[in-house]
Order: C-alpha cells, then structure tokens, then sequence
C-alpha cells in the first residue's frame, strides 16, 4: 500500500494544492459577489456556469489529451485556470464572471480528468479502492484547507484572487517533475456513456445519483453542517474503500447508500432537534454518502480496458456534472415548494434507488470470490510493455 501512494505522491501533492485554490475560489466568489450587491439568483447562476464548463470539459479535453498527452494538457488547462482566477479582478459584473466561471468548469474537468485516470491507471484491482479513499481524503481536506484561506485577507480586496492564480500555477511544478510514469495513450478520444453503462452500470448510476444528491446537500448546508459531513467523510473514506478492495464493491455500495439515506432521513425527521444533534447527523450524512462516489469509480476503473482511464473518468464525471447541475436544482424546488427539511427526504430517496438498482445488478452478476483475483504483476516501463501487462482479473460487472 505505501508503494502505491509513494508512487503518486507528487500527483496527490499537485491534486492537494489544486483543490485548495478551487476551494477558496468557489467561496470567495460567492461572498465577493454578496459584497456586491449580486442578486442570490445571480450567485446561484454562477455556479451553474462552472458546472455547465465543467460538462462540456468532460466532452471535449478527452480529445486534447490524446492530442498533446496527459502533462501537456494538465500544464494548458492549469495556466488557463490561473489566468481565469486573475481576470475576476479586472471584471467586477455579473456577466464576465459567469464566462470566466464556464472557463474554470472546462479546466477544472480536464484538470480532474488527468488526475484521477493517472492515479486509476497506477492502481491495480487489489488497491484501487483504499488509493481512491487517499486522493478523496486529499481532496477533502484540500478544499476545507482552501475555504479556510477566506480568513487570511479581505475579500472584497485583490489578494485572495492572487492567491488562487498562485495555488493553481504552483500545482504544475509536481506533475511538471513526476517521475511517475505518463499513463498509456489514448486509443480514442470519445466519450461513451452508453458504453461506461454496459461496462460498469453500478458506476455509471453510483455517480448520477452522487451529483443528485450530492450538489443538492452542498448548496443548501451551512458551514457548520458542510464542516461535520467532511470530518465525517475523511475519517470513513479510507476504511470503506479498504472494505471494497477485499470484498465486491457493490455490496459496500448499497451498505453505504443504504446507512447515507438513513443519516439523512433522520436530519429529515429531526430537524428541530438541538444544533449538536444535527452536527452528529450531519457527520453519519458525509461518513456514508461522500463516499460512494469514490467506490463506484473504484469499481468502474476494475472494469476499464488498458487506455480506457482518461474515457472512464470522464465519463464519471460527466455523469456527475449533468448530476449536480439536476440536482442543485431539484433540490432548491423541493425546499421551496415543501419544506427545508423536505431536501433530506429528496436524497434519502436518491440512494434507496442506487441501493436498490445496486442489489438488482449483483442479482443478475453473482459476485466473484476476491480470493480469485489475479496478483498484480509490475511491468518494465516500455510504452510496448504496456500493452501487453497482466492487469487483476476484474470483478463482475456491475
């Protein structure tokens, strides 16, 4: 295991520094904009933006990765990030923000993207589950780091801006200097959804339903609530996937869907509750649903061909964009034509459905015996050997 992680400590170093410039620039904008005078509905589109850039990303950097490679795109994708957080500075409106959030969505697609089929490509079926838990737990704790930078200067001044261009161009250095070896190349730059269904239906499912849920918690949560979900989640996120790497992912997906939609039909039911008994919710919310996003794309990595990583991972996080975008939105109908608490209900239900669909799949694709998978065997690190290297027999599809 210490292998593994040491073999893309630079990639989850660059990941760390990468999300903490994200971070606190999804935060700032929002209290810069109050600051101005944006209307909450104007706030809320400029979200929208960036996860509208953020799908047609997943759509289209495929295509520039197989063109240039993996570093290449990473290095083009993060200096236009960069130079994106620096333009909010010049263009104080509603309307350029919004082009430069769609700006930020595509990179910061195509910026994930090369990341996690990097990581998923040095991982083997054994593994991939606890390496996944560490760069979600990077993730996590990245993005909690970098709203916690809000507090280091002034937000209606220019130096949080900086700060981000600086976060964002610094994160190229490790992945400038990796001496982990460039995933394989691309055999095609399409992005099928349809055939990420055939391949792993609990994974394709396991991340719409994730950006359902998930973006509809996200917008609606206070700081307090947001904070003990991810303390929650980064002190899960590690045993659950260690879990999945011993058993079949699927059946730590419904346990997890199925203990999230619980947490979050008792924060549904108890609501009126004292704040600590919420923040105790709240915590069972994140240690069970965060969570499942990173096994699904756990279990649909143990089924992708050899230089399908960039195709799986984009098409997850597709997924999960048109997810979030939906979600967000549902979510913000149901609070305002029922209740607040009614938003708990709409995402206890989105995970039954996944638990149930979940179930329904290993009914029909009996689980294999873990004790059966292949042992992973290291390669040379020819290109040609490549193409030729043993990975771990796979589990059943989903």
């Amino acid at each position: 295991m210490f292998k593994s992680i040491s073999a893309i400590a630079a990639l989850l170093f660059a990941a760390a520094i990468l999300y903490a410039g994200n971070g606190l620039q999804s935060t700032l904008l929002s209290v810069r904009g109050d600051l101005e005078g944006f209307p909450t509905a104007i706030i809320g589109l400029l979200a929208s933006a960036y996860y509208a850039g953020f799908i047609l990303g997943c759509r289209f950097v495929p295509g520039m990765i197989k063109g240039v490679g993996h570093i290449r795109a990473f290095v083009a994708l993060a200096s236009i990030a960069s130079s994106s957080a620096l333009a909010h500075i010049l263009f104080v409106d509603a309307t350029p923000w919004a082009v430069l959030r769609f700006i930020t969505g595509f990179s910061f697609a195509g910026l994930t993207m090369v990341l996690e089929s990097w990581i998923n490509e040095r991982a083997t079926n054994e593994n991939r589950g606890k390496v996944l838990s560490v760069y979600r737990i990077v993730d996590l704790g990245a993005v909690t780091i970098g709203n916690g930078l809000l507090a280091i200067a002034p937000p209606s001044g220019f130096q949080l801006f900086v700060l981000v261009s600086i976060l964002i161009s610094i994160a190229l250095v490790p992945v400038a200097l990796t001496r982990s070896d460039s995933p394989a190349p691309l055999e095609t730059a399409k992005l099928d959804i349809v055939q990420l269904y055939r391949v792993s239906p609990v994974g394709a499912v396991g991340a719409a339903a994730a950006g359902l849920a998930n973006a509809a918690f996200c917008s609606a949560m206070i700081a307090a609530f947001m904070s003990a979900a991810i303390i929650g989640a980064g002190l899960f996120q590690f045993p659950m996937g260690s879990l999945s790497d011993k058993v079949d992912r699927r059946f730590v997906i419904v346990g997890s869907s199925l203990l999230g939609a619980g947490a979050s039909a008792l924060l549904a039911s108890f609501a009126g509750l004292s704040q600590n008994a919420l923040l105790g919710f709240s915590f069972l919310f994140g240690a069970f649903i965060i969570p499942v996003f990173g096994i699904c794309a756990a279990h649909a990595n143990d089924h992708s061909a050899l230089g399908k990583a960039v195709a799986t991972s984009g098409g997850l996080l597709l997924l999960y964009g048109v997810g979030s975008v939906i979600g967000a939105l549902v979510g913000a109908l149901v609070m305002s034509a029922f209740h607040p608490a009614a938003l708990f209900w709409y995402i206890s239900g989105v995970y039954l459905v996944l638990a149930v669909f979940s179930l329904l799949r290993i009914g029909i694709n009996r689980p294999s015996i873990v004790g059966k998978k292949t042992r992973f065997i290291p390669m040379a690190k020819s290109p040609l050997t490549r193409v030729y290297r043993k990975r771990a027999k796979p589990q059943p599809k989903a």
